[in-house]
């Protein structure tokens, strides 16, 4: 299984693409987590990987849970602080990581990740969360599955990335090859075996400018694995997303996914 090496500051200058470009979690699929797993106000939820912290304000915001939430990126945690402001919530906000997971977060109801457990070691991690939630709490991975674009732009930005950051395309291709192996496998192997995915599907109207965040807010094409080809490559993808579309809109399908992982 592959683990990949852990870089602190893999999402360095990503955060405020984020936090503005990333397709957000529904409402409604918070909702149904809270009421599958039984979440009540006042239990204590781990955002594992927060980023900017959309699940960590969300669960405090529409549960009314008690958040704490670890990232290893400072610009992460600052977007975090300023999210949670917005929203009126108050969330516990950590440096660190899932090599981090100290006694001290315990007891905790969930263990919730937005498309962050890919960068763990995910054994390792599983095992350390049995010792920290509640016989009767869950781990949750929240991730979106894209079902259609028109036009679609996917393919451009994949190949303008093998072009302009060919080492971190790389490592993307990497974690989609079998020898990675899909979290369902990992979980199946955990103490967190007994799975349940809950979906919402949803239309969303975009823009050019949109798309352009999105690339940014990703490891593969940051500013920072970018470097100094990141002009170049801004340039390039809004060419090719302009001859897609002269007026800059793009309809796109995305379910959004929660895989709830009870122990048996």
């Amino acid at each position: 299984m592959t683990i990949f090496p852990y870089e602190a500051r893999r999402f360095r200058t990503t955060a405020t693409y984020y936090s503005r470009f990333r397709v957000p979690y529904p409402d409604r699929l918070i909702e149904r987590v809270t009421e599958r797993t039984g979440l009540k106000t006042g239990d204590r939820l781990l955002d594992l990987g927060c980023g900017p912290a959309p699940l960590g304000i969300a669960f405090a915001r529409l549960a009314g849970a008690d958040v704490i939430g670890i990232d290893p990126e400072p610009e992460m945690l600052d977007a975090a602080r300023e999210n949670a402001s917005k929203a009126a919530v108050t969330i516990r906000l950590i440096q660190g990581s899932s090599y981090d997971l100290g006694q001290d977060l315990a007891p905790l109801k969930l263990a919730v990740m937005g498309r962050a457990f890919h960068w763990m070691d995910r054994p390792t991690t599983l095992a350390a969360l049995d010792k920290l939630i509640a016989r009767d709490g869950a781990v949750v991975l929240f991730s979106d599955r894209h079902i259609a674009a028109a036009p679609d732009w996917r393919d451009i930005l994949h190949q303008l990335s093998e072009t302009y950051s060919p080492e971190k395309n790389a490592e993307r291709k990497l974690r989609r090859a079998p020898e990675f192996g899909p979290h369902e496998t990992v979980l199946l192997h955990s103490p967190f075996r007994n799975l349940e995915r809950i979906g919402i599907v949803n239309e969303r109207i975009i823009g050019t400018e949109d798309i352009i965040g999105r690339a940014f807010s990703m490891s593969v094409t940051s500013p920072q694995a970018l470097g100094d080809k990141t002009e170049e490559f801004e340039a390039a993808f809004r060419s090719e997303l302009a001859a897609l579309s002269p007026n800059g809109t793009f309809t796109e399908i995305v379910e959004g996914l929660a895989m709830i992982a009870f122990r048996d």
